[in-house]
């Protein structure tokens, strides 16, 4: 059985790898957890059955301390990331290490090259790979069913109040704090992007803005908090009280102290969050944040043998979902991760092109998490270290992951330049 140290046990360290290794016990175990916040270790030294000498309060003092375990899971803030993986490649671990790899380019490049050095393990939660969705529609590529890929255009329909509640209010609103959003939240894009393109891409453009999260915006009756007396909160889609708590009640029992509620509280009520709300970041209004990163930016990626494709990323969307559209010689597919569907037309020579559609829901359960890949990646994680099996067989393997990241931090120096074009003849994709 492997056993597992959890850095960072929050909504992905806590509440989702560390909530799957309690589902299964018969693969894992965690022996060690470490956070900065005492009422997270409480709960979860509880939870997990964990001795005092086994909770830690930062990463580097449990990765100071003796190794007892085969792998450490690190689901910290970006900027701790480099940190606690380098400690981590010295004592000897292999890693699960929450996305992105690192706010900066050079600090994912220095992780990748230390892990191939030292003959590392380390899988990056690039989990859509994992998908059946997603691996449907790499089979269906890799099959020719549609010709040779010619233009992918993808969307990340972020949603309104999910970009408020990460990128307005959360860990991820400020570029000083975290990486930028086209990193933070579309490396995942960015990473299928090249999955499905199978060829390296040569040039990048993106442009973007910080359109409505901001003071001048802000409707006239509006509070700096969303619980000081605000008088337009009934009419504010992002009002925090109705976000949280209003929507918390009408949660089943078992999700009531999941995400996005434990993300306010460890233990989520309605007088825990309520309190938190009045003093905390997330009561917030929208308006009046320290919030500095894009609500929408556009990417254009030109690839080798003259394919390209596009990326849009924006809050301003009603449900939170990705839409793809892969364009081949002999056909297309469209496919949506909110319906779970694939629709694929070939081109048959007659101008009534008729759709194959597959319903992953029929084919693959459960799909929680992702559509089915956080669970799917905790357990290909699992097995690979367990096995002992080569670096190259993961999915997500450190190698290929950073590919997605330089062109992510390419296009962040595009948008900054004003959507001037980046040759990436020079960096190591």
């Amino acid at each position: 059985m492997l056993k597992i140290a959890i850095i960072g046990i929050g909504a992905r360290g806590a509440e989702v790898y560390g909530k799957y290794i309690m589902d299964n016990p018969n693969e894992a175990q965690i022996v060690q957890i470490a956070d900065l916040d005492s009422q997270k270790r409480n709960k979860y030294q509880t939870m997990y059955s964990l001795s005092n000498d086994a909770v830690f309060d930062s990463g580097e003092s449990l990765l100071k301390s003796p190794k007892i375990a085969d792998a450490v899971i690190i689901a910290t803030p970006d900027r701790e990331h480099y940190k606690d993986v380098m400690l981590a490649l010295d004592k000897g671990y292999d890693i699960l290490l929450e996305k992105p790899i690192a706010p900066t380019l050079e600090e994912c490049i220095q992780i990748r090259d230390k892990a191939i050095t030292l003959n590392r393990k380390v899988v990056l939660c690039h989990v859509l790979r994992y998908a059946p969705l997603y691996q449907r529609i790499k089979a269906l590529i890799d099959e020719g069913a549609i010709g040779e890929v010619v233009l992918i255009d993808q969307i990340e329909h972020i949603g309104y109040w999910h970009f408020a509640h990460g990128f307005v209010r959360g860990n991820w609103r400020n570029k000083s704090q975290s990486a930028p959003v086209v990193l933070a939240k579309t490396c995942h894009d960015f990473d299928n992007i090249l999955w499905f393109m199978n060829e390296k891409p040569t040039h990048i453009s993106s442009m973007g803005s910080l359109f409505h999260f901001k003071p001048e915006q802000a409707p006239i009756g509006s509070t700096i908090r969303c619980l000081d007396g605000c008088k337009v909160k009934d009419a504010c889609p992002y009002d925090a009280e109705k976000i949280y708590i209003n929507n918390q009640k009408e949660y089943p029992e078992d999700r009531k102290s999941g995400w996005p509620f434990v993300v306010i509280d460890p233990k989520p009520t309605e007088e825990t969050m309520r309190k938190a709300l009045e003093t905390g970041p997330y009561g917030r209004c929208v308006y009046h944040c320290d919030n500095d990163v894009m609500d929408h930016q556009i990417v254009n990626m030109g690839f080798e043998h003259g394919k390209h494709a596009h990326l849009t990323l924006v809050a301003h969307t009603g449900s939170t979902y990705r839409q793809i559209k892969v364009m081949g010689t002999k056909g297309e597919i469209l496919a949506s991760d909110r319906d779970q569907t694939i629709e694929i037309k070939r081109f048959d020579g007659t101008f009534d092109v008729s759709p194959t559609l597959f319903d992953i829901r029929k084919e693959s359960e459960p799909l929680l998490g992702h559509g089915g890949g956080d669970a799917r990646m905790m357990r290909e994680f699992i097995q690979y270290v367990f096995n002992g099996s080569t670096q190259k067989t993961m999915l997500t393997s450190i190698d290929r992951s950073v590919d997605s990241h330089i062109m992510a931090f390419a296009a962040e120096t595009s948008r900054m330049q004003d959507g001037s074009l980046i040759w990436l003849k020079e960096k190591e994709v």
